[in-house]
């Protein structure tokens, strides 16, 4: 399954998003550009991952300094660096909070689908939506949205992308293991189509959004 349900919950510059990825649920916050004391000609962004002690079969206390959690902050902060216009907001920051509810694999593309929409619902601009999925192999097969069975059960090559999609532009993509250059490009186009599923799915969302607020607000009859 490549998506569920998704929650807005929405206040001025704070949006509280809750988004299901498969099995997979982060919850996250996002602050809207604020001042910032620091003087820079573009806005800051700021992002928190962390998981929550009951997010997984294992319960067990999680620093949210620790490595594995710095690393996918620094990557979804990454890739909002290059999809929000930052330069629209100078001495400004935008913070960005997630916290996994439920992980079942795939938890950094759930995140940075799930902050795509918080900012969007906050209003700020952006070159285009920010989606991400993962692909791998299992037996030469290429799967897309690979949980956690199947990424630790056959050590099947983990794959996660991050694009643009009306330009397919790619900005981020990781790998844990090698793969042989053909089966590089059909797992890759194997995640690519991944994100043109998940893009679908938010366009649609987005527009139910707005047409909720809009008649919510008394500027449309539908």
């Amino acid at each position: 399954s490549i998506g569920n349900a998704l929650i807005y919950f929405f206040s001025l510059t704070l949006s509280t998003l809750h988004f299901e990825l498969a099995l997979t649920v982060p919850l996250l916050i996002m602050l809207g550009a604020m001042r910032s004391k620091m003087h820079h000609d573009k806005a800051i962004i700021n992002c928190e991952y962390s998981m929550a002690t009951f997010s997984t079969g294992e319960r067990k206390v999680r620093s949210k300094g620790d490595r594995r959690s710095v690393e996918i902050s620094l990557i979804i902060r990454q890739v909002f660096e290059s999809t929000v216009l930052v330069n629209l907001f100078p001495r400004s920051q935008i913070d960005i909070y997630v916290q996994i509810l439920q992980a079942d694999g795939g938890t950094r593309c759930a995140a940075i689908n799930a902050a795509s929409l918080a900012l969007i619902d906050a209003g700020i601009p952006m070159k285009d939506f920010a989606v991400a999925c993962a692909a791998g192999c299992v037996d030469g097969t290429p799967i897309v949205d690979l949980n956690y069975r199947e990424d630790s059960s056959y050590q099947s090559p983990d794959m996660p992308i991050a694009i643009l999609p009306k330009s397919n532009k790619i900005t981020m993509l990781q790998m844990d293991q090698k793969l042989h250059l053909d089966t590089f490009e059909k797992v890759l186009q194997c995640a690519v189509d991944g994100c043109h599923q998940i893009y679908d799915i938010m366009v649609t969302k987005v527009k139910e959004r707005t047409e909720e607020l809009v008649t919510s607000r008394g500027v449309l009859q539908v």
